[in-house]
């Protein structure tokens, strides 16, 4: 957890081919680290939002909105499902840098949360809730559609807190609150910031309740990206091959690569792993971010490499920032607005605020406490050789799947040493 600090920075402290040929592709299982994903989104499966009453029977059905909400698909409904499970939920709670920042970000915006009101999007088991209902909130709406919304009811009544926390099942889109809002909390992030697609949900509360000059925890969120050298990783999966009790087995390795690195890799890493400073790939300003500009994001990124070392892929990871609506645009020095834009430098990565004390940031950078969320990977099939202070230039674009909103394309270009490579994936 990272608490203030005098710098808002990414650090805190293919198909991979030459553009002139292309690897023939071969099916094979999912990339290292899929199994932790988590199923990461209670914002739909229902068509109809329903209050969650007393009486689990007693339902109230809502008035029909002016425009029709867009459709729950099957992957929504397979999505929320998968939300139910308490697993998820013990994995993100016992996440102390997430949970602790969540409660303290509460706590110094109290004088905002006080006898106002409150909606918790995708409340899980209502703990942010119930953080909220402590810090004097009058009345906290607690919208979730998965079928955890049902305990999140239970855990309300048995500390006492029925007459402030109203839990609604139900997606945010389906749901109806009587009233203004003052307040907005959420832990939408996904890996890489965007996958899983929630912030949508966040914008649409906003727009739907939200009060001018409420407040958005968190109110913004940066995404940065950084090329790294990881040789351990790929000895692990690629270099084993070589040699196997004796036996040559390299006729696996490039089956080997497309199985381990098809996919990007959700991992923890070290910040010795990274060879240059940070950029921007995206700013979001919780307050003027619009559905639209998440569709696809495009970046142009230009790094220099610090030292000589083999490249394996690129890292990503991001940070979110809780500050008050007054000081919404001038967290960090990275426009807003715009889903193509060029990364700052160095400096701008690391932007220095007037006061350290103006604002907790909660990190999932390398060198940053550990998160549940680590940091995303996308490797190369094969790695590419950097001298001390070569330029690695080029672009990604992230857009959302037609397959699957939730799941995110990823389409990364990158020249060195007069070499140019693409390397595209998704995120599942």
């Amino acid at each position: 957890m990272q608490s203030g600090g005098d710098y808002t920075n990414g650090f805190h402290g293919d198909d991979h081919r030459e553009l002139e040929r292309v690897d023939k592709q071969v099916p094979c299982l999912s990339s290292f680290g899929r199994a932790k994903r988590r199923a990461r989104d209670p914002r739909g499966g229902l068509t109809n939002g329903v209050r969650v009453s007393d009486q689990l029977g007693e339902q109230k059905p809502l008035e029909s909105q002016d425009s029709p909400p867009p459709p729950c698909t099957d992957f929504d409904v397979a999505y929320f499902h998968s939300y139910a499970h308490v697993g998820i939920h013990e994995e993100m709670i016992k996440d102390r840098a997430r949970t602790e920042t969540y409660r303290e970000a509460i706590m110094q915006h109290q004088n905002f949360i006080q006898g106002k009101v409150v909606v918790d999007v995708g409340c899980g088991t209502g703990i942010l809730s119930i953080f909220c209902a402590q810090a004097g909130a009058k009345r906290v709406y607690a919208v979730d559609a998965s079928d955890i919304a049902v305990q999140a009811m239970e855990v309300v009544k048995a500390n006492g807190l029925s007459d402030k926390v109203i839990v609604l099942h139900g997606r945010v889109e389906d749901v109806e609150i009587d009233e203004e809002v003052d307040v907005i909390i959420s832990e939408w992030m996904g890996y890489m910031l965007l996958y899983e697609s929630m912030l949508g949900s966040v914008i649409t509360a906003r727009d739907r309740w939200l009060k001018p000059g409420g407040l958005i925890l968190p109110s913004h969120a940066t995404l940065y990206m950084a090329p790294i050298s990881h040789p351990d990783r790929y000895s692990h999966s690629i270099d084993f091959w070589r040699n196997v009790y004796g036996i040559d087995m390299s006729a696996m390795m490039q089956l080997a690569k497309q199985c381990a690195f098809e996919e990007p890799s959700v991992e923890s890493i070290s910040g010795e792993t990274v060879l240059t400073w940070p950029e921007v790939v995206k700013h979001i300003d919780c307050q003027t971010i619009k559905i639209q500009e998440l569709d696809s994001v495009t970046a142009r990124y230009k790094f220099k490499s610090m030292m000589r070392a083999p490249m394996h892929g690129f890292a990503f990871w991001f940070d979110v920032e809780f500050s008050e609506p007054a000081k919404n645009t001038s967290a960090t020095g990275v426009a807003n607005g715009s889903s193509s834009s060029k990364s700052p430098s160095r400096e701008g990565n690391q932007k220095k605020r007037s006061n350290p004390s103006d604002a907790l940031v909660l990190s999932t950078s390398p060198e940053a406490p550990p998160t549940h969320w680590q940091q995303t990977i996308v490797y190369f099939y094969d790695p590419i050789d950097v001298e001390q202070d070569q330029v690695i230039e080029g672009s990604v674009t992230l857009s959302q799947s037609k397959e699957n909103r939730r799941f995110m394309n990823i389409h990364l270009e990158y020249t060195s040493a007069g070499r140019s490579f693409v390397k595209e994936s998704v995120m599942r």
